[in-house]
């Protein structure tokens, strides 16, 4: 902790506050004391970093704290060992639970990690949202960041789950080493396997050199495997065993490597409706499903939107070197009556596409490049067999053409015969929610 934390203790055992005080005075803290909850209220809970609390405040339990004090992490002391309570504790807001007598080490580790985190309540570096489900989200991360279980983080596309990967690995024990991404939609099923666990020279056919895979990158960072609902199953039982045993095995080699990565993995698909279809392995499921986040869509965040637009038009303005420009009340009306199918990343495009048009410094709502009246789901889209080619739409071509085409070409085929990348389609099968049919012939 390099920078100066200000810290609440109440307690009313001198000799317990006595000697967290020696604790922490070591490390440069600005401590205040309090020695009953009322006196705290006092001094203002809100402008804390850490409050270090006995359960029972003069009668109060130190729930009502915690209540009185959001975002604010609060470290519960007693001495009694209570493990009933402790878990109580911890689920109703409580960062952690320490029982006295406890050494210097203990509490000093226990503070340092909480104030390492640098998630706050309302934002982050790159994580902006004060909505309900936002704060669990922030709060679920601080707690799951220090510990090395798996992650799997759910929501639909564009609302940030590479964000909260980055978070959960910034805030870990493992910040300092590499943490490295993979879209499993966007390399092909013939070469994924390759990517990720490596190969020798000669594996198989264009393989002149040996080349180590991203899990061997991986090692002792973080691995973040993004739309894993779209790996092969062959590669999901590669993977199984890495994450069994800690070891790693090139294509084409008979040695394995030891490895020690912490897996973050992220889809929209319902993982385990997979399962049922038998495209997704149960085992991996369970193995992947330690600690689940879910990204709530744009649409259903409140007040974010304006916070976010606001962030995005920041940005984009300083990008662009532009002066800052301000949405009109109408476009903010538009704003928040359209319902982002594309979420976080539709925003920063409309928003984007608005700064490079506009020619005053305010921003009108034609400028977004969204109609409301337009909002029709692809998977509705009727059109008729005797329509004429010109009158369909591109989004009506594409959905027709992958729908009678999906079942007898694979996706690397489909997207030559459009003329697009692999990627690409996957992004279109997005838009038009049309997820990959997989089986295991293919």
């Amino acid at each position: 902790m390099t920078e100066l934390n200000h810290i609440l203790i109440i307690e009313d055992k001198i000799a317990l506050s006595a000697s967290i005080k020696r604790c922490l005075d070591k490390n440069n803290n600005n401590l205040s004391k309090a020695d009953s909850l009322n006196h705290a209220i006092e001094q203002g809970l809100s402008g804390f970093s850490l409050i270090i609390a006995e359960t029972d405040l003069d009668g109060h339990p130190v729930t009502e704290l915690i209540k009185l004090a959001p975002g604010v992490p609060v470290i519960a002391v007693s001495d009694k060992v209570d493990l009933k309570m402790a878990i109580s504790l911890i689920k109703r807001g409580a960062e952690n639970y320490l029982v006295a007598p406890f050494t210097d080490q203990e509490l000093t580790d226990t503070v340092a990690a909480i104030l390492r985190d640098p998630v706050p309540e309302h934002q982050s570096e790159t994580i902006i949202g004060r909505s309900e489900s936002m704060k669990t989200l922030f709060s679920q991360i601080k707690k799951v960041a220090p510990t090395r279980s798996s992650v799997l983080i759910l929501g639909e596309s564009g609302t940030g789950k590479e964000l909260v990967a980055r978070a959960i690995h910034h805030n870990s024990d493992r910040y300092h080493e590499p943490l490295i991404s993979l879209n499993c939609a966007a390399i092909p099923e013939t070469l994924i396997e390759a990517e990720l666990f490596g190969h020798e020279r000669g594996a198989f056919t264009g393989a002149t050199k040996s080349r180590m895979g991203l899990i061997e990158a991986a090692d002792k960072g973080t691995l973040f495997l993004d739309e894993i609902g779209e790996l092969p199953l062959e590669a999901q039982a590669r993977l199984l065993r890495v994450l069994q045993g800690g070891e790693v095995r090139r294509i084409g080699s008979t040695r394995t490597l030891k490895v020690n990565i912490r897996l973050i993995a992220a889809t929209h698909r319902d993982l385990l409706q997979l399962v049922e279809e038998k495209l997704f392995r149960l085992d991996l499921y369970y193995r992947l499903d330690v600690m689940q986040l879910k990204l709530p869509p744009l649409r259903e965040r409140g007040d974010d939107l304006d916070l976010l637009a606001d962030h995005c038009l920041k940005q984009t303005c300083q990008q662009m070197n532009k002066n800052l420009l301000t949405f009109s009340d109408k476009t903010r009306h538009l704003m928040s009556s359209y319902s982002w199918p594309g979420n976080i990343r539709e925003l920063e495009n409309s928003v984007a596409r608005a700064v490079i048009l506009c020619e005053s410094q305010v921003i009108t709502p034609d400028l977004l490049g969204i109609q409301l009246d337009l909002q029709s789901k692809p998977n509705q889209l009727e059109v008729s067999e005797h329509s004429e080619p010109e009158t369909l739409s591109l989004e009506s071509y594409l959905y027709n053409f992958i729908l009678e085409n999906q079942n007898a070409m694979t996706e690397t085929q489909m997207a030559q015969k459009l003329g697009i990348s692999r990627k690409s389609l996957w992004q279109k099968r997005q838009k038009l929610k049309l997820p990959r049919i997989r089986s295991r012939d293919r």
